[in-house]
């Protein structure tokens, strides 16, 4: 029963993907004035769907090594380091918000 139901999240998960996908590539096909092929559309799906696979069980065993059973951001910062332009929006992004969150902290105490 439960791999039925892992099964069928799974194929809904993809649908979705697939589905956003789609509506992605036909905007951008719009712009650049371009057609596309309901092939290409799936063929990406499972290439950012075995890429989304690989991020998660990596993610999984950064947080495991550090002995947690929760992914963090520090996970998903250690992911991009070889991508030093996404790690570094994500590093920004970071920084931000634990300067908003700090700062909302601050205006609470009289």
């Amino acid at each position: 029963m439960a791999n039925q139901m892992d099964a069928a999240l799974r194929e809904r998960l993809k649908a979705a993907l697939w589905f956003s996908v789609g509506k992605i590539v036909d905007e951008e096909g719009i712009q650049l004035n371009i057609n596309t092929t309901p092939q290409f559309i799936g063929a990406l799906t499972e290439m950012v769907w075995t890429q989304v696979e690989n991020v998660a069980a990596d993610l999984e065993s950064f947080s495991r090594h550090a002995g947690r059973t929760t992914v963090t951001t520090d996970d998903v910062l250690l992911i991009t380091r070889r991508n030093k332009d996404l790690h570094g929006i994500l590093k920004d992004f970071v920084d931000r918000e634990e300067a908003q969150k700090q700062e909302g902290k601050g205006r609470g105490k009289k």
